[in-house]
């Protein structure tokens, strides 16, 4: 089999997943899934896998992620494992997006640009005062 490449994106972080076929070890930049944490994240990175059942215990995923924070970088990977899933496997599509739609459309919302007079904040404005 060869191997997927798929990517995910949240905010600043992006997840490259890398789908070959195993004996369905899971590894997030080199540290194994069930070694992950903060738990949270470990449960959503665990999500598309779950819905997936035992076409993804054949499978060995190999995830890469920089940037952004640990929850933007946990939703970028699951995203990026989720799409792997889904290009292997179409038939899993329906079922994640019946789920959830996030797991196979990113987030696309992004931080606001600061404007000028506003003390590096995108809105709010410097006062002003008459007395």
């Amino acid at each position: 089999m060869k191997a997927i490449v798929t990517t995910g994106k949240r905010k600043a972080a992006v997840a490259r997943a890398t789908l070959k076929a195993g004996t369905g070890n899971v590894t997030i930049n080199n540290v194994s899934l069930q070694a992950f944490d903060p738990a949270i994240a470990r449960l959503k990175l665990e999500e598309p896998l779950i819905l997936a059942g035992k076409e993804a215990a054949k499978l060995d995923i190999s995830v890469n992620i920089q940037g952004g924070g640990f929850m933007s970088q946990t939703i970028a990977g699951r995203l990026a494992i989720a799409r792997a899933l889904v290009e292997k496997y179409p038939k899993l599509k329906e079922d994640f997006l019946d789920y959830d739609r996030q797991l196979l459309v990113a987030d696309i919302r992004r931080k606001e640009s600061a404007k000028p007079n506003s003390h590096g904040k995108a809105r709010a404005k410097r006062q002003k005062s008459y007395r």
